[in-house]
């Protein structure tokens, strides 16, 4: 990572080239209540958004200043402490603030010049500690830009070289060296940083790939086709909230990843017949299958908190689906009366590796100690979830996390304790472009989506028969 080389801006549109201090003091007060009071990041922007009075193009650069800094602090703070006489973790916390993201947007802002971005960091200073500390603020920035080569990274340990460069905690850079080897973690790292991708999934009920490109031209969105997936759009810039679109809200597309995509073409539910989605939250996979389906049959999905359940019942009368069906319920202490379907896709509840960057302040909020209480509750909800199979059913296991240990571990376990087979099925998404390696793990059946190879989320898949027959 050199200075301003890897962290494009949020969002779908380029940052803009100036914004008012506004809302750099928005950023600030976010940054502050996520870094210093323990705020999670999306709900605390979320908030701060929601209360502003700020146009579209601000409310995007408080987002790429709030998520790039919180994403970056680790990077920040090893720089800052370069040109500072007192650490970073000494200095009066709004200052350390103000400079955290006054260096986040001179390092990987390339769009706000330098002297309007130092001006602003006094004003903010000024405003937050007084003149004195100001001082303070403009004097480490103005050194930063006279010596950029001071800029450097321990080099004698690899990996603690790449966690200081790419901001994450050095236990987790361990584990990901034990999955992927030197030229792929740099990769690895590199693709956790950048916002994901904006991806609309075309409702096929209603329109096709075609059709909802021409739709959203005429709504000036520039988007083209997905490479990866039949069903797949990359909006890559749009003039207002994909929320406001007409399109969006006559129901012809749904947000998801392409690599959330796969769990409908890899378990392949039958038209007219009975499907349980486990851990359904907003219903992205429960709809997808819906429309996999024709809107035919039943899928029941299962959320444990109703303000999921809630907002999965609004997609499927946006996209104008009829045949979920939401349950509230704990999926260990699902009814034997239930009956027996024939695919049941368990999205399980996991740490989340596959996708921290949708969440800046996730790599910080992870432990070694609670990844490793999450597999037993894993092999637990895959216990009920067989419970709801018939005799050469399906069970899709998918999660967001590349941790073998949640993964092809719980899998192991289970199928030594359960009458379950693995089922490959590479077949089944051919259209999506395998390494040879990942092609054969398909075939049988197990695979994992590693960030960055593809340019999509990090999912493992493991798809399961039981055995017998009906």
């Amino acid at each position: 990572m050199t200075i301003k080389e890897s962290a494009p801006c949020e969002g779908t549109q380029s940052c803009p080239a100036a914004s008012g201090e506004k809302a750099r003091l928005t950023a600030l007060e976010t940054v502050y209540e996520v870094l210093e009071k323990g705020r999670y990041a999306n709900l605390a922007l979320e908030h701060a958004l929601r209360a502003s009075t700020l146009n579209w193009a601000d409310r995007h650069l408080v987002t790429e200043i709030v998520n790039g800094t919180v994403r970056m602090v680790r990077h920040l703070d090893w720089v800052l402490d370069l040109f500072l006489t007192k650490p970073v973790s000494k200095q009066q916390p709004w200052i350390r603030n103000v400079l955290r993201i006054s260096l986040y947007q001179l390092r990987f802002m390339d769009r706000i010049p330098a002297y309007a971005c130092v001006d602003d960091a006094v004003k903010l200073a000024t405003r937050k500690a007084g003149r004195k500390l100001a001082a303070v603020v403009n004097g480490v920035l103005r050194n930063y830009l006279r010596s950029p080569e001071k800029v450097h990274f321990p080099a004698e340990d690899h990996l603690q070289h790449m966690a200081l460069r790419y901001s994450y905690p050095d236990w987790l850079v361990e584990e990901f060296a034990r999955l992927v080897d030197n030229s792929e973690l740099e990769e690895l790292l590199s693709y956790l940083n950048s916002p994901p991708p904006v991806v609309a999934r075309v409702n096929r009920l209603k329109v096709d790939k075609p059709g909802l490109l021409d739709r959203l031209r005429q709504e000036r969105v520039r988007a083209e086709a997905g490479r990866y997936t039949p069903w797949s759009i990359h909006i890559r810039e749009l003039k207002q909230p994909v929320s406001e679109l007409n399109s969006y809200g006559e129901g012809l597309f749904y947000l998801q990843n392409e690599g959330s995509m796969l769990a409908a073409a890899i378990l392949d539910p039958p038209p007219e017949g009975l499907v349980y989605d486990l851990g359904a939250g907003v219903g992205g996979k429960s709809t997808h299958m819906a429309e996999w389906m024709n809107d035919q049959g039943r899928i029941i999905a299962v959320e444990l908190h109703a303000h999921k359940l809630g907002l999965l019942k609004a997609n499927c009368q946006r996209l104008g689906i009829k045949s979920v069906q939401p349950l509230q319920s704990d999926i260990t202490t699902l009814g034997p009366a239930l009956p027996l379907a024939e695919r049941v896709l368990l999205d399980a509840p996991c740490s989340g590796w596959g996708v921290l960057n949708r969440r800046a302040d996730a790599r910080w909020r992870l432990s070694q100690e609670a990844v490793t209480n999450l597999p037993e509750l894993q092999f637990r909800l895959l216990q009920a979830a067989a419970g709801l199979l018939k005799a050469g059913g399906l069970l899709l296991y998918s999660t967001c996390t590349i941790n073998p240990a949640e993964n092809e571990q719980v899998i192991a376990r289970f199928l030594q304790a359960a009458p379950f087979g693995l089922q490959g099925f590479a077949e089944n998404i051919g259209f999506f472009p395998l390494t040879a390696e990942d092609s054969e793990k398909a075939r049988r059946g197990c695979l994992t989506l590693m960030p960055g190879r593809y340019h999509c989320d990090g999912m493992f898949y493991a798809l399961m028969r039981r055995k017998g027959h009906e």
